[in-house]
């Protein structure tokens, strides 16, 4: 039997899945263009389709920033249409033997810092930056990386009178372990800083093939995350960028002062 979303797509194969729900291959049944299409189940207990279609809205007309194309529910879950992207960094990543040149992470480097000063312009952190989340356009667009997934993302300040969020601990660390911030860890209040500092580990990671906190064994998801802060504090910046050009070393910097940001 033909499954349609908003009687205007077809619903075809699973290609992926996102922080919250799973992504189909679709197909416009009038023009025959091929979509992505992501589905939740309206009964999850916290669903967050909606509320990340709102941050694909508020976000629409910026340069790598996904089109949604509709949003709605069709019969037990919540459904998001959006363009059609290409592989995520993480499977070019692999593709390429698990080392990107200097010239290739500059390149790419150049347009990431370019998509998260564009979301954090607009009041919003992501939380969850990772080679996943970025992911190269297709056809003329070829050369474009694209972030997606903002089921995590979070407003940071008021979009009128700029009010930063408050200070707070004790949080629970929210994205992916191995390159959250240290902050995170720590249980701080993520901001822009830590957006930036997980970039600066996702290039280390482009550059090395790996991090030094990877693979790590636990009894547990929470001693686990333990471990990884652990390592993660006590690898020297020199230790990470060793062998790599001073701008790199800069770029993973974490003393700082990001005060004001």
């Amino acid at each position: 039997m033909e499954l349609r979303v908003g009687n205007k797509y077809r619903l075809g194969r699973k290609i992926g899945s996102g922080s919250f729900g799973d992504i189909y291959l679709g197909t416009n049944i009038t023009t025959g263009e091929e979509v992505a299409i992501k589905l939740e189940c309206i009964k999850t207990r916290h669903p967050q389709l909606h509320i990340e279609s709102k941050f694909y809205k508020m976000m629409q007309g910026g340069v790598g920033i996904p089109m949604i194309k509709w949003c709605g529910s069709e019969g037990d879950y919540n459904v998001m249409v959006m363009e059609l992207l290409g592989p995520s960094l993480e499977d070019l990543f692999n593709f390429c033997s698990r080392r990107f040149s200097l010239k290739t992470v500059l390149l790419l480097a150049d347009q990431l810092i370019s998509r998260i000063d564009f979301i954090h312009s607009r009041n919003f952190i992501h939380r969850d930056i990772k080679p996943d989340n970025f992911l190269m356009g297709l056809g003329k667009k070829g050369n474009l990386v694209y972030i997606i997934d903002f089921g995590l993302a979070k407003k940071y300040r008021d979009g009128r009178t700029h009010q930063h969020i408050l200070y707070r601990e004790n949080k629970n660390l929210t994205g992916t372990a191995r390159y959250a911030s240290i902050s995170t860890h720590l249980g701080i209040e993520q901001s822009r800083r830590d957006d930036l500092e997980s970039l600066g580990y996702v290039l280390m990671y482009f550059n090395r093939g790996s991090l030094p906190w990877q693979g790590l064994k636990a009894a547990t998801k929470r001693q686990k995350y333990e471990r990884i802060s652990e390592k993660k504090m006590g690898t020297p910046i020199e230790e990470l960028t060793r062998g790599y050009p001073g701008w790199l070393r800069l770029t993973a910097n974490r003393s700082y002062n990001y005060s004001m940001i």
